[in-house]
């Protein structure tokens, strides 16, 4: 039995219609898992269940459109899953927002709530829902996607970095509390990702030309490489490690 089998596991992955998000329920799937796919837009979410039930057989992905702006969406995000699949075993929060680009100086109050809520608040509320049942059981993993961003400053991406650090505390904070009860809470720090959340960085050729020649692997990474470090926290290979950040970015904080 492979350290990394997820047979009889049920994961819940928000904002995995694309980017990061899907490639993680996509590996999650491959690895025996069934998987609940969740974003604001249903029909997105529909269009990524059905390629994975294609791939792994019909029942294997459920689509659940939530905003994880709204406590009540993810109320029906974490019960619609519960009715349809009896638990939940694995949860990655990998949904964010960062609607400004720019100096700090420059941020609207409205946009830095948002993005503090989006990605630390909802966080909380999913953690809080979803925890108490695996305490229960004894057993849980809890994966939040944050980014170097959080160990790094940036004059364009800073209130982004302010809450990505929040997320590695989050993460520390509630795997102090839920260790005793072998629910372990980790976070992945990825790098700068090809995916349509961060095209205004890799499309930027400037600033791509910067990154790559400051990368020891010279490049940005895929969504599907971060795929496997959640896939690793999520199984048995993983059964040691809490309260950790793992970092997925071609060694550019090195």
């Amino acid at each position: 039995m492979s350290l990394f089998d997820l047979k009889g596991k049920v994961a819940v992955i928000t904002g995995s219609s694309r980017g990061i998000g899907r490639a993680i329920a996509g590996r999650m799937a491959e690895q025996g898992a069934r998987v609940v796919i969740s974003s604001r837009k249903l029909e997105a979410c529909r269009q990524a269940t059905d390629e994975i039930n294609a791939l792994h057989g019909e029942g294997t992905a459920l689509a659940v459109a939530a905003n994880i702006s709204s406590k009540e969406d993810l109320r029906h995000l974490v019960d619609a899953t519960n009715a349809a699949f009896g638990a939940i075993d694995i949860l990655v929060c990998n949904a964010a927002s960062n609607p400004y680009y720019g100096p700090m100086a420059g941020i609207a109050d409205e946009q830095f709530r948002k993005i503090l809520d989006n990605n630390v608040i909802a966080n909380h509320w999913l953690v809080q829902m979803v925890a108490p049942a695996m305490i229960e059981r004894r057993d849980g993993a809890i994966i939040i996607v944050s980014s170097i961003g959080g160990l790094r400053g940036s004059p364009v991406i800073g209130a982004y970095n302010v809450s990505k650090a929040a997320d590695m505390q989050l993460a520390r904070n509630l795997a102090v509390e839920f260790g005793p009860h072998n629910v372990r809470v980790n976070c992945i720090a990825p790098g700068l990702i090809r995916t349509d959340f961060a095209r205004a960085l890799w499309e930027d050729p400037e600033r791509l030309r910067q990154v790559n020649e400051n990368a020891p692997l010279r490049r940005i990474g895929e969504p599907d490489e971060i795929a496997g470090t959640a896939v690793y926290l999520a199984s048995r290979a993983g059964s040691f490690v809490t309260g950790q950040t793992i970092v997925v970015d071609g060694g550019v904080t090195i």
